[in-house]
């Protein structure tokens, strides 16, 4: 475990207009996991629950900038949502993630994964939603990367 950082768990949230998908860590903080897609409309009253029956130490919310790494018109929609959550839940500890391309490689991964199973293949099948798979590849980036980024803020 990072000197530092509080245990306990973390989630992520990739949020979507329609629907927001949803990762949590284990409590040791190592290791993410999906957990669910949900209606974006129900959020802050699904964020709550989990919030009052987990120990969620810090929730990361992924940022969709740019190619560039620029903040355009997705990512202002993002943090518009995420300053109402900071508000809603003042107590809880809000990060910011830029995360480029993770609903793509969470639907590149479901894509290769059905591809190898013959029982899933159907034409005309729904769409499937990937939102928390997204999710829980962005907590694992960070979980990941986690130490290196606390170093770089404590300095030399």
């Amino acid at each position: 475990m990072v000197a530092n950082v509080p245990s306990g768990k973390l989630v992520a949230l990739d949020l979507g207009e329609a629907y927001t998908g949803v990762a949590i860590s284990d409590p040791g903080a190592s290791l993410a996991r999906p957990l669910e897609v949900i209606p974006s409309d129900r959020l802050t009253e699904y964020l709550g629950t989990l919030l009052s029956k987990e120990d969620i130490v810090k929730v990361l919310v992924g940022v969709p900038k740019t190619l560039k790494g620029e903040v355009g018109f997705q990512a202002e929609w993002v943090l518009d949502k995420l300053d109402v959550l900071r508000e809603t839940f003042p107590a809880v500890p809000f990060m910011e993630w830029d995360e480029r391309l993770t609903t793509r490689l969470a639907r590149s991964t479901q894509s290769e994964s059905r591809s190898r199973s013959r029982s899933t293949r159907r034409k005309g099948r729904a769409k499937e939603r990937v939102d928390h798979l997204a999710a829980a590849g962005m907590l694992q980036e960070y979980l990941d990367r986690r130490e290196s980024l606390e170093a770089t803020r404590r300095g030399p």
